[in-house]
């Protein structure tokens, strides 16, 4: 792994994992938690966007 590739997988991981506990923190405290649920699971996505890439891509 190159030190890039690492640079960009923990930022995208805290960016992602910062995205869902403020999603899960809505989805907790507001009447309607669909729009708490979705920012979860966007958080959640952003931050296995590292894992993804290296799946998809070729070695």
């Amino acid at each position: 792994m190159t030190p890039i590739l690492g640079m960009f997988t923990f930022v995208f991981n805290l960016v992602g994992l910062v995205i869902c506990l403020v999603g899960l923190t809505f989805a907790q405290r507001r009447e309607k938690r669909w729009p708490g649920y979705s920012l979860a699971g966007l958080g959640f996505l952003i931050a296995t966007i590292p894992i993804w890439g290296q799946w998809l891509t070729p070695p």
